[in-house]
């Protein structure tokens, strides 16, 4: 199945991460991929509450990453493995402006 994440960090910077050819990690293992690079980037929960949901993390790594970390070819591409396997989709939307992602 053919998988991608397609990034935007900002108007007219766009990211497209294709996962052809690689495997997409374990649910376990991206979740606590994404953990490690939330505590690491030193992330901040969206909400109140201080919840944080899968889709949440990835949106704030991504906006925390930014365009220094997705020049990076092999964070980038473990950044979309992660992303795919935690989210349980296999093309993800992330648009950073808009706080958003989208399946």
């Amino acid at each position: 199945m053919h998988s991608e994440v397609l990034i935007t960090l900002s108007p007219g910077e766009e990211l497209r991460l294709d996962l052809q050819g690689s495997e997409p990690l374990d649910l376990e293992q991206a979740r606590r991929w994404l953990d490690d690079e939330f505590h690491r980037l030193e992330c901040e929960p969206l909400r109140a509450s201080g919840k944080v949901l899968l889709a949440d993390k990835v949106l704030v790594v991504a906006q925390a990453a930014g365009t220094r970390h997705f020049q990076d070819p092999q964070w980038a591409q473990q950044f979309a493995r992660a992303t795919v396997s935690a989210l349980s989709r296999p093309i993800v939307r992330i648009d950073v402006p808009a706080m958003a992602v989208s399946f």
